[in-house]
């Protein structure tokens, strides 16, 4: 077999918690399937979230997700204290690079700061990035949750390509990533079986 780099796109879902990223990434996902694409969506905190399963006990689940203490490890201490602030970006890039010889797309799900958007960016070509909004909801974390970098530093961020409000139903959230892709990818891509 021989190895080429197949990758053509690389979606990068951003926003903040309880938006709806994974929805909207799931459906891009599904939707390049459908048309015979090879896709595949990596969480932008996979390591994160790996090391809290393994080092701190955290079995894994959103309900018990440790918000408080993955915002603390990865920001307050990998980011600042010990300034790293590529670490994660860097193990992801990694990640894409060998991913790109088997997906034709690969979508990044879960971009909370410019400087992830920026970095994929400037390694890699066709990079699209897709604000998803939630207007007026409140979800479950606390005040000081609210006001942390990951949920605060793209909010004066002008620069997405593309912007989903996910403001009505399931299906209808469906229907406008299904929009935005025939939007991307141009007539060609409806009519292909």
């Amino acid at each position: 077999m021989e190895l080429t780099n197949k990758r053509r796109r690389l979606y990068l879902i951003c926003g903040k918690a309880e938006q709806g990223k994974s929805e909207v990434s799931a459906f891009i996902k599904k939707i390049y399937q459908a048309k015979g694409e090879q896709a595949v969506i990596l969480d932008h905190v996979k390591y994160l979230k790996d090391y809290v399963k393994d080092y701190f006990g955290w079995d894994g689940r959103n309900e018990t997700k440790p918000r408080a203490l993955m915002q603390q490890l990865g920001t307050e201490l990998i980011r600042q204290k010990l300034n790293k602030p590529y670490f994660f970006i860097n193990r992801l890039k990694e990640d894409i690079e060998i991913l790109s010889y088997f997906f034709d797309i690969i979508i990044i799900d879960n971009i909370r700061l410019k400087i992830e958007i920026y970095s994929q960016q400037a390694s890699f070509e066709d990079t699209i990035s897709i604000k998803v909004t939630r207007p007026n909801f409140k979800g479950k974390l606390s005040a000081k949750q609210k006001q942390h970098l990951t949920e605060i530093d793209l909010d004066d961020y002008q620069r997405f390509d593309y912007t989903i409000i996910n403001d009505q139903t399931i299906a209808e959230l469906k229907n406008k990533v299904m929009n935005l892709i025939n939007e991307i990818e141009g007539s060609n891509f409806k009519k292909k079986n």
